[in-house]
């Protein structure tokens, strides 16, 4: 229903823009320039519908994921990889808080790390040309996740978990410096997706312009040599990059995979390291710092693993 959903809005993208395009079209401006803020305010309407979605969405199961305190040990990474591979912006920011509580296993954190992808999937959604990409990438991630989170719980074994849930912080911030945990009102349910259509469209459209001058200046086989596209060695580069806590990251990632400097590989392993803003909350709060390194160091192996592989069997 999404997908017919943005398909319809791509029809009358023509209509709605059309007069913007010709404005720009006459601006005495370079063509690669006009190419990116053509193509970035275009998908206005596509990343506000799906960040209504969301909203909505995460409002919901960002309280659902307190039941995976009643079964972590067993079903935490099967749930937890699940959940978070569902587009939404602050499971990561949720769960580990739960971590630091011990209400949920270190491989539940990371089978929910492994599966997030922050904002990629809102951007492939935008460009119905990346729909096919959209089920195998989700598929990857989550099944990743699965497998990580009991293997890292098999070797990593945990003391007895708390039976108590109700330490967990209320006011956890998410991205565009909301509450994930607050009570949806009717003007949350509007303002907070309009403002992070803004954030992201604002994000897209710098990331383009940089993009389209590359293009433009250096060719795609310059840019595609810089960033060892089809190396063994781009799925290490970027799994570094996807660990940076800034959602302008899985942005980057997923717009350079689209415009194809980044292969399939690749772009899972950048996006597998990406816990978005919950390893910000991990390094802050978790008062054991060497568990914390613990924590990211298994990301980043995990994520480079599979890229690896995928790059080989690619």
């Amino acid at each position: 229903m999404l997908i017919k959903l943005l398909e319809s809005v791509e029809g009358i993208n023509d209509i709605l823009f059309g007069w913007f395009d010709n404005i720009v079209e006459n601006l005495p401006i370079v063509d690669f320039a006009k190419d990116a803020i053509i193509d970035s305010v275009h998908l206005i309407p596509f990343l506000f519908i799906i960040f209504l979605l969301i909203e909505v969405f995460e409002n919901y199961f960002s309280h659902k994921i307190k039941d995976l305190s009643k079964g972590s040990k067993k079903f935490g990474p099967i749930i937890g990889s699940v959940l978070a591979g569902l587009p939404q912006c602050g499971f990561s920011v949720v769960a580990t808080p739960l971590y630091i509580n011990k209400v949920i296993t270190r491989g539940t954190l990371i089978a929910i790390y492994i599966s997030t992808s922050d904002e990629a999937i809102p951007i492939l959604l935008s460009n119905p040309k990346m729909f096919p990409s959209i089920l195998p990438l989700l598929a990857i991630k989550i099944m990743l996740g699965i497998i990580a989170g009991y293997l890292v719980d098999l070797f990593y074994p945990q003391k007895e978990l708390s039976v108590e849930n109700n330490c967990i912080d209320e006011d956890e911030i998410g991205c565009c410096s909301h509450h994930v945990h607050a009570e949806l009102r009717k003007r949350e349910l509007i303002f907070h997706p309009l403002k992070h259509t803004l954030n992201i469209f604002l994000m897209i459209l710098v990331i383009s312009l940089g993009l389209n001058w590359c293009f433009d200046a250096f060719g795609n086989d310059v840019l595609n040599k810089l960033l060892l596209h089809n190396s063994i060695f781009q799925p290490i580069i970027a799994s570094f990059v996807g660990l940076i806590p800034n959602c302008a990251v899985s942005v980057l990632l997923t717009m350079l995979y689209m415009s194809g400097v980044l292969t399939f590989a690749s772009v899972i392993a950048g996006l597998s390291s990406g816990a978005g803003l919950g390893l910000i909350v991990l390094l802050k709060r978790n008062t054991d710092l060497k568990d914390s390194f613990k924590i990211i160091g298994i990301l980043l192996g995990i994520s480079i693993t599979v890229g690896l592989i995928l790059t080989v069997l690619g």
